[in-house]
């Protein structure tokens, strides 16, 4: 999942001071001196408010405390850090369920209201597949800090047929080659380029699953992000953006058009790539916003993203829902 590839969304001015004040890794803002409107110096940075977050092992665990982090990885450190674990036991993170959803699977963003629920490495398996048509059936996403899962199986599909392998396991070697630290489009090319009527093997990696009578968890005093100190920041219409260079934002939630392109280009991903992601489509709708033709809009997206080489007339549809979107042709 894509982190830091957007542009910055104009923030309210409460959003504004809210970034301004926030301390990223244990340091504060770089900048000038914040002044108040009395005239007085800004607070010291141990005085300044942090969003904090509420976390669990979604297979059951105590409530821990993160704050602190900036993207994904640095996410997955502090989850790690709580639980005395190694980041990379962690598979993905869930948003307000334990459950393997991938409708709540975290991306680049997290709601200042949100309680996180970490999926860690269970049992290990290794399947061998006869692939029988061109297409598997499977959607790969990633957790963007090198691992790729499996988010969809097509119904009636070829691995729909093999039960062993289930939505929310880690691809972790295909054919003894180890895919670890590749990203989900590479992955779902590799599966798609096999070649058919022939066997592979598939090396997987399951979430470790939770005790079946274990009861869903409660929040724990109010769950997600909040001051550390009294009250809740905002009015739960804000999300923390984590990025992978600069520091985390507080935005404003998405707009309609936003979400709605957004889940046009992300369906538009699923059929040309077999993969879903929607910081990916995100970033792809923030880069025709205020593009002229489809030309401009191309040009655009192999520079901001060119490793992706994406096909032309992917690209056409691309621009085409965006378009959509535009004129309200939801």
């Amino acid at each position: 999942m894509p982190l830091g590839l957007r542009k910055k969304k104009n923030k309210s001015k409460e959003s504004s001071n809210l970034v301004e004040n926030e301390e990223v890794s244990g340091h504060a803002s770089v900048g000038k001196p914040a002044v108040n409107g009395g005239g007085l110096p800004a607070p010291p940075a141990s005085m300044r408010p942090k969003l904090v977050f509420h976390t669990q092992l979604a297979h059951g665990s105590p409530t821990g405390r993160i704050e602190g982090f900036t993207n994904v990885k640095e996410l997955y450190g502090k989850i790690a850090e709580a639980f005395n674990l190694h980041p990379d036991e962690i598979l993905f993170c869930t948003l307000n369920t334990h459950k393997i959803d991938m409708e709540k699977l975290l991306g680049g963003q997290i709601g200042l209201e949100d309680f996180i629920f970490a999926h860690i490495k269970g049992l290990k398996k290794e399947v061998e597949v006869y692939k029988a048509e061109e297409a598997l059936g499977l959607t790969i996403t990633d957790n963007g800090a090198g691992y790729a899962f499996i988010k969809r199986i097509k119904e009636g599909s070829v691995v729909d047929g093999v039960k062993v392998i289930c939505v929310g396991d880690h691809v972790e070697c295909i054919n003894g080659k180890n895919i670890v630290g590749m990203r989900h489009f590479e992955v779902a090319r590799m599966l798609k380029e096999l070649p058919k009527d022939q066997s592979f093997t598939i090396k997987l990696v399951e979430p470790m699953k939770a005790f079946e009578m274990l009861e869903p968890r409660s929040r724990g005093g109010g769950g997600g992000g909040k001051l550390s100190g009294d009250g809740k920041i905002g009015t739960g219409r804000e999300t923390l953006r984590l990025r992978s260079k600069g520091p985390a934002t507080v935005e404003e939630m998405p707009s309609e058009f936003d979400e709605k392109a957004v889940k046009k280009v992300d369906d538009l991903l699923e059929s040309y790539m077999g993969i879903r992601d929607t910081e990916l489509a995100a970033t792809m709708v923030e880069v025709g916003r205020d593009k002229k033709n489809p030309d401009e809009f191309a040009m655009a997206l192999d520079e901001a993203l060119g490793d992706f080489a994406f096909p032309d007339e992917f690209v056409f549809d691309v621009w085409g829902a965006i378009g959509d979107a535009k004129q309200g042709r939801f």
